[in-house]
């Protein structure tokens, strides 16, 4: 098994990986709330760049409190393969209990960094708030790792912080709320995401969008 990476133990021990973790946030107004009331909107934003009726093999990277991943389930086709891959147990067997009924998905103990995947084995992989969370290293391993498993012409669907305007009413609050419990996260307020995509990987087309005055982003990379 994959070992736990330092810095969710010393980081984000409080959010992903005490038991009481789960808890607390697996609620989907506290989701919400912490989205500042986007979480529905950024949800269906990614669902909408991934499509309907979807086809093929789909791989979410890390899992997500909430209903990302039911939703996400259901656009498949009945033949279509959705797999989910997070580093801890106690996030798999969250999600495990949110879908008691998760024909054609597949559960996978793997860190990001190096997933437990065959080259380009996916015809589309979904990363939903997990970059910021990670460390410059960390963050560049998992964008080489989704576009290695991808097919020649899959698409990889990235949302996450985005720097926001300088304007904004909470461009302040954000700055000192990440500065302060998510230490990686102005990562994402200095440079594109793309300053971590992997040099010499065929990307064919890259669009992004910005939400809720530039807070967040969603981009779409395709291979």
């Amino acid at each position: 098994m994959p070992a736990i990476p330092d810095y969710l133990t010393k980081t984000y021990w409080w959010a992903y990986v005490h038991p009481g973790a789960v808890y607390l946030f697996e609620r989907q107004w506290l989701v919400n709330l912490i989205l500042w009331g986007n979480f529905a909107r950024l949800r269906e934003a990614a669902l909408d760049a991934l499509g309907h009726g979807l086809e093929g093999q789909t791989l979410q990277i890390a899992c997500v409190y909430g209903d990302l991943t039911a939703r996400l389930a259901a656009r498949h086709s009945p033949n279509a393969r959705l797999d989910v891959v997070d580093v801890l147990a106690i996030q798999l067997k969250n999600l495990a209990a949110k879908l008691p009924n998760a024909n054609g998905m597949t559960l996978i103990r793997g860190d990001s960094a190096k997933l437990p995947c065959e080259d380009a084995h996916y015809d589309r992989a979904l990363v939903f708030f997990l970059l910021h969370e990670q460390p410059e290293n960390v963050r560049r391993q998992t964008l080489a790792e989704a576009l290695r498993v991808l097919r020649p012409g899959g698409q990889l669907i990235i949302v996450d912080y985005h720097r926001p305007r300088a304007l904004h009413p909470l461009f302040l609050p954000m700055a000192a709320i990440l500065g302060t419990l998510e230490p990686f996260a102005l990562d994402l307020w200095r440079h594109e995401i793309t300053h971590w995509l992997p040099a010499g990987r065929c990307v064919t087309a890259i669009t992004k969008r910005i939400f809720f005055g530039g807070l967040y982003q969603l981009v779409k990379v395709t291979v």
